[in-house]
């Protein structure tokens, strides 16, 4: 490990706004502030906003700034990237922003149920071969009822035109409401509110190199079965692309076969 992150390790330690918890102490005493998270660290009793793989915190921050009547906490693996987002919130001091270095599997030893109004899934990697690790598969929808209060508002945004049509796909099979749904958000939707508009570091490189940035947010209740819709989607090939090249048009809108579809 290099020194620069062992660094930004020892920095994190320090960082108030920081939670960092071994596994092996979550099993044994738990943590401490689950379903208190308003009370002990906030300090008040605004929803709390969650965002998944949170990278360098750039929409955690964000939301934060623009939206001060809620709490927000940006959960990530990785400290390294998440010590931009968390350095700027300490420096800054930003009252309702805070982040949690921890595995998203983990969520339910960290929050009581209900205790999350909505959650943000930004730029995950679509795990196009292995749905049961993808951020917005049914697998992880039932992690996020346990800590999501009934009707909660789940948001994605992404530049993959396989998740984005496999998670549209998804909220369609199981009678998700969708609240809004986009797949060219800064051509549609050019006068929406500013909460779009924050553009994460990797955001703007897809945006550089010419893709589309798709978004959808839907709620997700408590009651309702869920069940993997029986497709196959055409995979993005725009990744293996070399740095910096466009992409091809015909990239942005993948095929959708229905498995048990008359076409079969």
């Amino acid at each position: 490990m290099g020194k620069n992150k062992l660094k930004k390790f020892g920095e994190m330690e320090r960082m108030e706004c920081v939670f960092q918890y071994p596994f092996k102490i979550l099993q044994e005493s738990g943590f401490p502030m689950k379903g208190l998270w308003g009370r002990e660290y906030f300090h008040n009793d605004n929803p709390i906003v969650l965002e998944l793989g949170c990278g360098k915190g750039e929409y955690t921050v964000g939301l934060a700034e623009k939206f001060p009547d809620k709490n927000f906490i940006g959960i990530d693996i990785k400290g390294a990237r998440m010590w931009t987002g968390a350095r700027e919130v300490e420096e800054r001091s930003i009252p309702n922003a805070a982040f949690l270095r921890t595995n998203i599997e983990l969520l339910p030893y960290f929050f009581a149920p209900g205790e999350v109004s909505e959650i943000w899934i930004t730029f995950p990697d679509p795990q196009m071969k292995k749905v049961n690790k993808r951020l917005t598969g049914t697998r992880f929808m039932e992690l996020y009822r346990r800590v999501l209060k009934p009707g909660g508002i789940i948001h994605l945004k992404s530049d993959s035109p396989f998740l984005y049509t496999y998670t549209k796909i998804m909220t369609e099979h199981n009678h998700l409401p969708v609240v809004t749904d986009t797949d060219d958000l800064y051509h549609n939707y050019p006068g929406l509110d500013d909460i779009l508009n924050i553009r994460t570091f990797y955001e703007q490189q897809w945006l550089d190199r010419g893709l589309t940035i798709k978004y959808i947010s839907w709620r997700l209740d408590h009651d309702t079965p869920l069940s993997e819709p029986q497709v196959e989607i055409e995979p993005d090939t725009y990744r293996s692309f070399s740095r910096g090249e466009l992409q091809c048009p015909h990239l942005c809108a993948p095929k959708v076969r229905y498995l048990n579809s008359e076409s079969n």
